[in-house]
């Protein structure tokens, strides 16, 4: 979110519009990743300082992102990877859920190591 007392907020914010208009659809899944695990970390650190309001909006931004790079997969086209795909979003929102309803930060390591690794297979497609 923006505010009008941090201009480096809205410099960021500027910046990563930038990126994504000037992206193609490789780049636009990698920073998809990136942005779910830099949103991952704060939803731990949210937990973990027990701020629960905080925590849902962040595990729903989290989620958020899952399903749009969910939405993305030709499960048609794609064939063994886009379903191998689809499998692992699903798993990680189930787990997002569960950390979200338990309240319990050590949910959230599965899915860091799942994005972590999907991560790392996009960036070894460039």
């Amino acid at each position: 979110m923006l505010t009008d007392n941090n201009p480096f907020d809205a410099y960021k914010h500027t910046n990563v519009n930038a990126r994504a208009a000037a992206a193609n659809q490789h780049e636009l899944v990698r920073m998809l990743l990136d942005g779910l695990l830099e949103e991952l970390a704060r939803a731990e650190g949210h937990l973990n300082a027990k701020r629960l309001e905080e925590k849902g909006a962040s595990i729903g931004k989290c989620i958020d992102i899952i399903h749009g790079l969910d939405s993305a997969l030709d499960l048609e086209q794609g064939g063994e990877v886009a379903n191998n795909l689809h499998r692992l979003y699903e798993y990680c929102s189930g787990q997002l859920f569960q950390a979200s309803l338990k309240n319990d930060a050590q949910l959230l390591g599965p899915v860091v190591k799942v994005i972590t690794d999907v991560r790392e297979g996009w960036q070894n497609l460039a």
